[in-house]
């Protein structure tokens, strides 16, 4: 008896601690909360005034969030439970219909999801996942995070109401001129998608084959080989090898066979979170933002970037303006969610 007694208070112990270790957000505003600050103010605005719209005439609650990684929160695993639990912490959607939806991209766990409120059951579940593979990921995949939640929000739109962002009175004919504009905008946004990756893997192309290309000692003319990852750390400066364990630069080694003479040769990562730290000039440098002071119509708003080096450990901090907010985010939809919940239904995707 005295065990199992134990045994529930260590259970229950666990629990706590296991709440407390994950710690949600709390939002600023029910439109557009975006804590890892990916969006610029004039697509943040637009995504704003549609989402008010949407509220305004459909009393829809949708709302974007964006986060930097969900390990700032206290959190480890599959972004669904993260999600949920999110969704459900700020009660997005009508109490009584849970007809809410959010859009959330943790842009380092290159992971997303959009979840629905419980009121769809499972028929939003497909749909969610189609526009996230065709409509959201592509542009992801190319690092262009404002474009891929512009035009996901607008189809998620569509999805939940039949009509795109200010068509709402719009007669059949108005809608379809706007579709024939919109498949052009979309055609030329697809082309520059697929062009980008035929760019890029023949310029990957030419990088590896610098990269491979055999070198000639500019010592004695001899020719020089590659040293391995476990050989070339002992050439390499403690930055450096720091670098290549964060994956912000990976370097190659050559060394001359004859007079042992060594190049090293520095490739950057094409996609990396770190910059190059003021301090010892290594790109170890990390940043993590944090709102201050939120912006209003009225006045700016303020944040700070506070800055890491995982390297030399320098650290400070940075504060930037934050412009106002137009008063058109404003509108009559309201300041707080309306109570809703989810059960888990939507979709996920990962680039």
């Amino acid at each position: 008896m005295f065990k199992r007694l134990i045994s529930a208070i260590l259970f229950f112990f666990c629990l706590t601690i296991s709440a407390n270790a994950q710690n949600y957000p709390d939002y600023t505003e029910p439109y557009v909360n975006d804590f890892a600050a990916i969006l610029p103010q004039e697509i943040e605005q637009s995504i704003r005034e549609n989402l008010t719209e949407l509220r305004d005439r459909k009393g829809i609650e949708f709302t974007v969030v964006t986060i930097q990684n969900m390990s700032d929160y206290g959190y480890s695993g599959a972004i669904e439970p993260f999600a949920t639990g999110l969704f459900n912490y700020w009660g997005i959607g009508d109490a009584s219909r849970n007809d809410g939806v959010m859009m959330l991209v943790s842009r380092y766990d290159r992971e997303m999801r959009i979840e629905v409120g419980s009121g769809y059951g499972l028929t939003k579940n497909a749909p969610m996942k189609r526009i996230i593979e065709r409509t959201i990921i592509p542009y992801f995949r190319d690092e262009n995070y404002p474009k891929g939640i512009e035009r996901g929000v607008e189809e998620v739109i569509y999805e939940l109401t039949g009509s795109y962002p200010g068509e709402y009175d719009a007669s059949a004919g108005q809608k379809a001129f706007n579709r024939a504009g919109r498949f052009l905008s979309w055609l030329g946004d697809w082309i520059y998608v697929i062009l980008a990756p035929l760019m890029y893997f023949p310029v990957r192309a030419h990088r590896r084959w610098r990269r491979n290309r055999p070198r000639i000692c500019p010592v004695d003319g001899s020719k020089m080989h590659r040293l391995d990852e476990v050989w070339d750390d002992n050439h390499l400066q403690k930055g450096q090898i720091t670098e290549e364990q964060l994956k912000s630069v990976d370097y190659d080694v050559w060394q001359c066979a004859q007079c042992d003479h060594v190049t090293v040769e520095a490739y950057k990562a094409w996609f990396s979170q770190y910059g190059a730290c003021r301090s010892c000039g290594f790109k170890t440098l990390q940043g993590t933002t944090t709102i201050l002071d939120h912006a209003t119509t009225s006045s700016t708003g303020m944040k700070r970037v506070d800055y890491e080096c995982h390297h030399c450990n320098d650290t400070y901090s940075v504060k930037k303006i934050i412009p106002k907010k137009s008063k058109s985010s404003s509108s009559s939809g309201g300041s707080s969610f309306g109570g809703g919940s989810s059960s888990g239904g939507g979709a996920s995707g990962s680039w």
